[in-house]
């Protein structure tokens, strides 16, 4: 199957960001797509920050920077995915959101684009629904780090095609991902069962059982974790964990996904982990936790 050689990632957030980078570090040229091109154009900004880091730890060379940064193009307006045969919505996970998102690329698309979503949480088949093209509407949910998790899940709605599924098969494997196939259900793989694990660190926290720093130190040390539960969700942010849970609660009706009453006063506080500089623990302009890292007790 023919490579993809441009493709248009709508949503210039942390996630559009990633998706973004790993895309051009293959050679594809990317359309990085947000409602006004300043936005597009932090967004880039923040790519050139992330490949900084990189070179400073000798993963990539200034060169290669350069290479990523400039097949990536910041546009302010949708008229460029007529000329890509795959769009990737990057959105914030808000349901309505994306279903006009998708009514809308439906309408200036070519007929034979593919309509990809990074959702992790939403319905498939409720999102194809809002266009005439349900064969050719997937899922490929990215996790964070982008450029470092190797994995994506590819969620297939009722009505996506045998095609389209090899498609984004195939796409993964340029991207050099390993591809996990999912039946659509609320939450997918990881997502459902990384939540009521953070869930319940959280609750950990809150209860005065341990430290943040502490409770991460021991399931790192006990489970053999790269990082601690309370660490990835600064790391996700603490306002998208809260979407997460709120839809899987809505969907399942299940306790275990009921934002702890911490998460909600951190979020209320506008403390959202990494990308606002504090968190269960501080950070840096860098991203990096700022010693000591005390974190919330309560």
């Amino acid at each position: 199957m023919a490579a993809f050689n441009k493709i248009a990632v709508i949503g210039a957030g942390s996630m559009g960001q990633g998706i973004s980078r790993v895309i051009a570090a293959t050679g594809t040229e990317v359309i990085l797509i947000d409602r006004d091109l300043d936005l597009a154009k932090k967004g880039i900004e923040m790519i050139a920050e992330s490949l900084n880091r990189e070179i400073e730890r000798w993963g990539i060379t200034e060169s290669e920077k350069k290479a990523i940064l400039a097949r990536i193009q910041p546009v302010g307006d949708f008229k460029p995915v007529k000329t890509v045969r795959m769009v990737i919505e990057a959105i914030p996970e808000n349901l309505e959101a994306k279903r006009l998102l998708f009514a809308h690329l439906d309408n200036i698309c070519q007929p034979q684009t593919i309509i990809v979503s990074n959702t992790s949480t939403l319905s498939i088949t409720e999102l194809a629904a809002a266009t005439n093209r349900p064969d050719k509407v997937i899922g490929l949910h990215f996790l964070k780090p982008v450029h470092r998790v190797p994995l994506v899940e590819i969620v297939r709605g009722l009505k996506t095609s045998d095609e389209t599924v090899e498609a984004i098969k195939s796409f993964a494997g340029q991207l050099n991902k390993t591809p996990v196939m999912v039946y659509e259900y609320p939450g997918f793989i990881t997502t459902r069962i990384i939540v009521p694990f953070l869930n319940e660190a959280m609750h950990v926290l809150m209860e005065g059982i341990a430290s943040a720093k502490d409770i991460d130190t021991a399931m790192k040390l006990a489970f053999g974790v790269e990082m601690g539960p309370l660490r990835l969700a600064d790391m996700i942010g603490l306002d998208e964990l809260m979407h997460w849970m709120e839809n899987l609660l809505h969907e399942l009706s299940e306790h275990k996904y009921n934002p702890c009453p911490l998460l909600r006063k951190m979020v209320r506080a506008g403390h959202l982990g990494v990308k606002s500089g504090q968190g269960f623990y501080a950070y840096d302009s860098e991203g990096n936790v700022v010693e000591p890292a005390e974190g919330i007790r309560e």
